[in-house]
C-alpha cells in the first residue's frame, strides 16, 4: 500500500495529492487511451493507401474509406455498450485489460488483410476494443484518484491521448521515408504502420493486469449485494429518470463531437494529401516522389494536427474548471464549427498547415471535455454504463457521419472532371457536415452543471 500524500490546498495543482498507486493507475489508464488513439490514427493515415491496395480497379478509395471508418466506428459503439456495462459488473481493471487485448490483436490482424471484406471485418473488431477503453479508463480513474484530482487528471488523460496520434503521425513519416529509399514499395506502407499499432498496445496487456479494483467499487459493489441494486444494467441507467434524462442528453453533446471528428475533422489527410499531390504536379515533381512527400505530409498534417488537440484539451481543463462545464462546451461546440468551415475552405498548401493545429484544438478539446463530465452525472454502479453509453451509443448515429460525407461528396462532384472541382466539392460536404456541432450547443443548454459539485450516488 502506497504511503498516503500529505493534504494540500485546493489552489495546489490537481496532482498534489496522488500517492505512487495512484500514479500507477493514472498512468497505466492514459497509456490504454493513448495506445487506443495510436491505433485510431495509424488507421485514419493508413486508410486511403488500404483502399487502393484492396479495392478492385475503378472503386473509389475515398468513398470506401468513409464505408471502412463508419463500421470502426459502429464496431466501436458496440464495444462500448458491451464492456461499459461489464466493467461495473466485473470490474474496471479486468474488463480495461481485455479491450486493449482485443484492439491490439485485430488491429494486427488488420494488416494481413486480402481484400474489403476481411479488412472491414478486423476493423469492426478492432472498434469493439476500442469501444471500451475510454469509459472503463475515465470510470478507473474518477473512483480511484482523489475527487479534488479527478478534473485534472481527466482532462490530462484525453490530453494525452494526443501524443498517440503525433506518434502515428512519426510513423506515417518513417513509412514515407522507407518508401522514397526503396526499402518498402509504395503499396505496403500500411500493413507495417498496423503492425506497428499492434505491439505497444499488447504490451501494455502485460503492465494492465497489476491493477487492482477501485476500493470506492468494491465497496458499492459489496453494498448493491446486499441492497439488491442492479450494476451495469441499461435497463437501471435508462429506467430511472434521474439517470435517463443525463444519459440521453449526454449521448446527444457526444454525438455533436464524435460527428465533427470521425465525420469531419478526421478526414483532413485526404484534403492535405490531394492539395499537397496537386502542389507538386504543378512543380513538375517525379510520380516516385509525388508518393513519399504526401505520405510525409500527410504525417506532418497529423503532428500538426495533435499538438494543437494537445494544448486545445489542455485548454477546455482549464476553462472546465474555472468557470464551469456548460460554458466551456458551449464555447467550444461554436468555435469549432467555426474553425472546421474555415479549414476546409482555406487550406490551400504547405504554408497553411499551421491551420491544422487550430482545428485539431478546437475538435479535440471538446473530447477532454467528455472525459470530465460524463463520469460527474452517473452513480458508481452505473459510471462506467453512463460514460460508455453517452461516448458510445451516439456512435451508431455518428457511424452515418462519414457515409454522409462520402455520399454528399460523390452528389457534388457528380459531371466534374477536373481535380480541383473534385477537391472543392470535398471542401463543401465538409462544410455542410460542420452543421453538426449545433446539436451539441442545443444539449448542452438542457444538461445540469456539475463544476464543485460532489459525484451523484443513490
Amino acid at each position: 500500500m502506497s504511503k498516503p500524500s500529505t493534504p494540500t490546498t485546493a489552489s495546489s495543482p490537481w496532482w498534489k495529492d496522488l500517492t505512487g498507486y495512484h500514479w500507477f493507475v493514472f498512468i497505466i489508464a492514459s497509456l490504454a487511451w493513448l495506445f487506443d488513439c495510436l491505433d485510431q490514427q495509424l488507421f485514419l493515415l493508413a486508410r486511403n493507401d488500404a483502399m487502393k491496395a484492396l479495392l478492385p480497379e475503378g472503386w473509389d478509395p475515398k468513398e470506401y474509406g468513409g464505408y471502412a471508418t463508419s463500421i470502426f466506428v459502429a464496431g466501436w459503439a458496440t464495444g462500448g455498450l458491451i464492456f461499459g456495462a461489464v466493467g461495473d459488473r466485473i470490474g474496471r481493471a479486468k474488463t480495461l485489460t481485455m479491450t486493449v487485448l482485443i484492439y491490439s490483436v485485430c488491429t494486427g490482424l488488420s494488416a494481413f488483410s486480402t481484400g474489403w471484406v476481411d479488412f472491414a471485418i478486423y476493423r469492426f473488431l478492432t472498434g469493439v476494443g476500442v469501444g471500451g477503453v475510454f469509459g472503463l479508463a475515465v470510470a478507473l480513474i474518477a473512483d480511484t484518484l482523489p475527487d479534488r484530482s479527478r478534473t485534472g487528471a481527466l482532462g490530462t488523460l484525453q490530453a494525452l491521448s494526443a501524443l498517440g496520434n503525433i506518434t502515428a503521425g512519426l510513423v506515417s513519416m518513417y513509412m514515407g521515408s522507407l518508401i522514397k529509399a526503396g526499402t518498402i514499395a509504395p503499396g505496403d506502407g500500411w500493413k507495417y504502420m498496423f503492425i506497428v499499432g499492434a505491439l505497444p498496445a499488447f504490451l501494455c496487456v502485460f503492465i494492465a493486469v497489476r491493477l487492482r479494483e477501485p476500493e470506492k467499487w468494491v465497496a458499492a459493489r459489496e453494498a448493491g449485494r446486499l441492497s439488491g441494486a442492479a450494476f451495469g444494467s441499461y435497463r437501471s441507467l435508462l429506467g430511472d429518470p434521474r439517470w435517463r434524462r443525463p444519459a440521453l442528453l449526454g449521448m446527444l453533446l457526444c454525438v455533436s463531437g464524435v460527428i465533427g471528428l470521425w465525420g469531419i475533422g478526421f478526414f483532413a489527410p485526404e484534403l492535405v494529401g490531394d492539395v499537397i499531390e496537386r502542389s507538386l504536379i504543378s512543380e513538375g515533381a517525379a510520380k516516385d516522389l509525388i508518393a513519399s512527400e504526401k505520405s510525409r505530409w500527410v504525417g506532418i498534417n497529423s503532428i500538426v494536427q495533435n499538438t494543437g488537440a494537445f494544448f486545445g484539451m489542455l485548454g477546455f481543463t482549464f476553462i472546465a474548471q474555472k468557470f464551469g462545464r456548460k460554458p466551456a462546451f458551449a464555447l467550444g461546440y461554436i468555435v469549432a464549427m467555426i474553425v472546421t468551415i474555415a479549414y476546409f475552405q482555406m487550406f490551400n498548401g504547405r504554408g497553411d498547415i499551421w491551420m491544422s493545429a487550430v482545428m485539431g484544438a478546437c475538435q479535440l478539446g471538446l473530447f477532454a471535455g467528455f472525459a470530465i463530465y460524463l463520469p460527474e452525472l452517473f452513480p458508481t454502479r452505473l459510471r462506467s454504463t453512463g460514460t460508455s453509453f453517452c461516448y458510445n451509443v451516439g456512435r451508431f448515429l455518428a457511424a452515418t457521419g462519414p457515409f454522409t460525407l462520402g455520399a454528399l461528396q460523390a452528389k457534388l462532384k457528380e459531371g466534374l472532371t477536373g481535380a480541383d472541382q473534385k477537391i472543392d466539392a470535398f471542401r463543401d460536404a465538409a462544410t455542410y457536415m460542420s452543421s453538426a456541432f449545433l446539436i451539441g450547443l442545443v444539449a448542452v443548454y438542457f444538461l445540469r452543471e456539475t463544476k464543485d459539485q460532489p459525484m451523484p450516488e443513490d
